[in-house]
């Protein structure tokens, strides 16, 4: 293996989905010998591993700027829905800092908010090293929007959509689709997708149809994200160890569309009512932010946690559970998906996104029928009436271990960072 040096770059630092998954890749390759960097626009925490463009008093008030500006005039030229839009008006330049030029790789992943907009994307040609770009969403290759939904306006050149207030053939999305076009035509970059479906969806794309795309998955900390004894699990939770635990993540409001909220709420009601269902032996169990949030009613008695921020306490919340419950519409690659397999925990989910690229149905959790509240209801009765519950828990800890584990990603990864530097003009 040849020394590299990889730079990451990701707009927050393991704030959402996409910072957690690039900070789990950077330390699974520097575990494998690789020196690997995190560099983010915005800092929040503490994390010493992780650094950022913004340090001083006047670069974060810029950074601050830029991030509020761009989510304020997206939020203003948007209806009230809860698809978020970008409009990467606001961006800064990266090139000068020492950590870029000093890269082997550039490793992009989720950029928006105000830090790299399509003319800095398109200013790091002049780095001339190759470049890696994670897509943890739909953005790069679409006009504006996170999170596509039916909207297939993204295989032509956008325009006409359905997210803006004033929408039309020469809208901002199309707008937006033809500086990206521009900045793409600029940049040479190889697309990891995270999963097969994100990955058809590049392929569909008017934009990136044409690029190189390569399926890597991201990773986990399988040794933190461990199975613990369930019985015990549930002592420490505070929940009488028969009952039979459903759990899930918080979503924000009955009304999201994207969390699918209401289909939880409706397969949970039809389960009830199910005859063989024990209500009294069932208990729900919800983790994250439920402050100011809109609060559904559930069948069944049900147990808020709040946030969690250790990860081993979640890792022993997800082994407490005998099934997680996701109704997501459209995922990437989940996160609590692959944290709850990796804890022994099988899923119930439907059948969207990258999703399948970790449930194998009735071996480690239970694939519905998309939008379907009652087979989605019917795969938490499959695992409740299960005989052999201990056989799936194994399954779905195995699933992870063989495919998503540390050293498998960090290997991929690798070998795709090796390839690209032998095809640089020497």
């Amino acid at each position: 293996m040849i020394d590299l040096k990889v730079v990451h770059l990701n707009t927050y630092d393991g704030n959402g989905g996409a910072g957690r998954a690039c900070l789990r890749l950077s330390d699974a390759l520097k575990a494998s010998g690789i020196d690997s960097k995190v560099l983010v626009y915005y800092k929040f925490g503490q994390n010493p591993k992780i650094d950022t463009f913004s340090k001083s008093p006047l670069q974060k008030a810029k950074a601050v700027y830029n991030i509020l500006s761009e989510r304020y005039y997206a939020k203003w030229l948007s209806k009230s829905v809860k698809t978020p839009f970008s409009l990467q008006w606001f961006g800064r330049s990266v090139i000068n800092h020492p950590d870029v030029k000093n890269a082997d790789i550039i490793h992009l992943h989720w950029v928006n908010h105000g830090f790299l907009n399509p003319k800095f994307l398109a200013q790091l040609d002049e780095l001339e090293k190759p470049i890696v770009w994670t897509f943890h969403d739909s953005n790069a290759f679409t006009g504006g929007c996170h999170v596509r939904y039916g909207c297939e306006n993204f295989h032509q050149q956008c325009g006409n959509c359905p997210i803006l207030k004033i929408s039309g053939k020469n809208d901002i999305s199309h707008k937006t689709w033809l500086r990206k076009q521009k900045a793409y035509t600029e940049l040479n970059f190889h697309i990891v997708a995270p999963s097969k479906w994100m990955a058809a969806s590049v392929k569909f794309s008017s934009l990136l149809g044409t690029r190189k795309t390569t399926v890597i998955p991201n990773t986990i900390e399988t040794k933190i994200f461990k199975p613990y004894v369930k019985s015990e699990a549930k002592k420490i939770l505070k929940i009488n160890p028969d009952k039979f635990v459903l759990m899930s993540g918080f979503m924000p409001s009955k009304n999201d569309k994207h969390k699918g909220t209401p289909y939880l709420i409706e397969a949970l009601e039809i389960l009830s009512r199910r005859s063989g269902i024990q209500k009294e032996n069932i208990e729900l169990v919800i983790f994250g932010n439920k402050e100011n949030a809109e609060m559904p009613e559930f069948p069944f008695k049900t147990t808020f946690l709040g946030t969690i921020n250790k990860d081993e306490h979640l890792a022993k919340c997800y082994s407490a559970a005998d099934v997680f419950i996701t109704p997501s519409l459209e995922d990437n690659l989940p996160n609590t998906v692959m944290e709850s397999l990796s804890c022994a925990t099988p899923v119930v989910a439907f059948t969207t996104g990258g999703i399948p690229d970790m449930v194998k149905h009735m071996q480690n959790g239970y694939l519905a029928e998309y939008q379907n509240a009652e087979d989605l209801a019917n795969g938490i009765e499959w695992l409740y009436h299960r005989p052999n519950k201990e056989e799936i828990q194994k399954a779905a800890r195995l699933s992870i271990l063989t495919d998503f584990s540390e050293e498998v990603i960090a290997a991929e990864h690798i070998h795709l960072y090796e390839t690209l530097i032998d095809l640089q003009p020497k």
